[in-house]
């Protein structure tokens, strides 16, 4: 006779069931059996957020997790970590060639910092290891590429001879002075001209200065 106080088993698919259950419960919270993962977003440091500005720079289709030889080379220059003495640009080039893997053109950012160590000890001779690498991160850290001034216009040819007045005619020619110098209005409007002088005539103004001239007394 079975035990009535006995609790009766559950079938073996029932309890397959709650095990599938509860493994979807935990990894839709980003958490697993055992504690491994978290749904928490890594922060990333300052020196890994350089590293992803400068690997974009240029690249619409960078993700920033690897990193090319031309970006890389532009922020040792920008971060200062060129000196021209004991890091040239040659320096960088030949580091970035020796941490890459063969058969790729890019670093991660773990050979990125293998590369920084490298020339950390050969630009600050004098330090430890670790120190010298602290110098050389703190260059880089938190900083963005640095973007080139606004592109000068070019001159050209067909631009000066439009802008060029000594050489506008018609009506145009009459909105400007010999300097070049706008008339404002008298170069768009005609005025009335109401002297009584015929226009061009070379003598203009000498008859109001005779008339205005003030009068000598004569010695009595």
């Amino acid at each position: 006779m079975a035990d009535q106080n006995s609790v009766p088993l559950r079938p073996h698919s029932e309890q397959s069931k709650d095990r599938l259950s509860k493994r979807l419960s935990s990894e839709s919270n980003g958490t697993s059996e055992g504690g491994v993962g978290s749904s928490t977003p890594v922060e990333l440091t300052a020196l890994e957020e350089a590293f992803r500005r400068f690997a974009i720079h240029g690249d619409t289709r960078a993700t920033g997790k690897e990193m090319h030889g031309k970006n890389w080379s532009k922020l040792c220059k920008d971060c200062s970590v060129i000196d021209g003495k004991n890091i040239t640009l040659t320096d960088v080039d030949i580091v970035f060639s020796k941490v890459k893997k063969k058969s790729c053109r890019t670093i991660t950012f773990d050979e990125f910092k293998a590369a920084l160590g490298e020339l950390a000890r050969k630009k600050y001779k004098d330090k430890t290891g670790e120190e010298a690498e602290a110098e050389v991160f703190k260059l880089i850290e938190g900083k963005a590429p640095i973007i080139a001034g606004v592109t000068r216009a070019v001159a050209s040819p067909t631009v000066s001879r439009l802008t060029d007045t000594t050489k506008f005619t018609g009506s145009h020619k009459e909105r400007f002075d010999d300097t070049g110098r706008g008339k404002g209005k008298a170069g768009r409007v005609d005025i009335v001209d109401t002297s009584g002088y015929v226009s061009g005539y070379k003598h203009r103004g000498t008859y109001e200065k005779k008339v205005n001239k003030p009068t000598v007394g004569k010695p009595m």
